[in-house]
C-alpha cells in the first residue's frame, strides 16, 4: 500500500460538515454585518478534488456557494474555483504554508485568504486586503466549527 502524501491528502484538516460563524467588519467592500451558515468540504473523483458548498444567512442578505480545490501537476501549485449562487465567480492559486494553513492569492485581486486550523475540529478563513504597504485589513473572518 502508498504511504506516500498524495497532494490532495493535505486538505484533511478542511474535510467534514461545517457550522460558519461570520463575521463581516466594515470595511471598503462592506458594510459591517454577521451570520451564520453550514458547510461541507468533500473528495470527490478519486481523491482528484476537494469540494466546498455552503449556505449563508446574514442579516444582510443570504447565499450559497460551490468551490472546487484541484492539484495542477504541471505548474506544482493548488487551484481553486468558486462560483456563487449570484452568478459571480472567481480563480485562485493556493498553497499550503505548513500542514495547518492553506493560503489563497485571488486572481485579478488583491484579495488574501487563508484557511486555518486552529484547534481540533475548529478552521478560521480570514480574507484580507492590503491596508498600507506594510498591513492587511480583516474584510471577512469565518469561524468553522466540525459537526459531529
Amino acid at each position: 500500500m502508498d504511504k506516500e502524501l498524495k497532494p490532495m491528502d493535505k486538505f484533511n484538516f478542511l474535510i467534514g460538515t461545517w457550522k460558519l460563524d461570520y463575521k463581516v467588519p466594515e470595511s471598503r467592500f462592506s458594510a459591517e454585518d454577521s451570520g451564520e451558515g453550514e458547510g461541507s468540504c468533500r473528495r470527490i473523483l478519486n481523491n482528484r478534488y476537494v469540494t466546498f458548498d455552503y449556505y449563508a444567512k446574514l442579516s444582510r442578505g443570504e447565499g450559497s456557494a460551490h468551490a472546487i480545490f484541484a492539484w495542477d501537476e504541471k505548474s506544482k501549485i493548488y487551484r481553486y474555483w468558486w462560483f456563487e449562487d449570484s452568478g459571480s465567480f472567481m480563480e485562485a492559486a493556493c498553497d499550503f504554508l505548513d500542514e495547518n494553513m492553506l493560503c489563497l492569492n485571488w486572481r485579478n485581486s488583491l484579495l488574501v485568504q487563508t484557511f486555518q486550523l486552529i484547534g481540533p475540529g475548529q478552521v478560521m478563513l480570514q480574507m484580507r486586503y492590503p491596508l498600507n504597504k506594510n498591513d492587511y485589513e480583516i474584510v471577512l473572518e469565518v469561524l468553522f466549527k466540525k459537526k459531529k
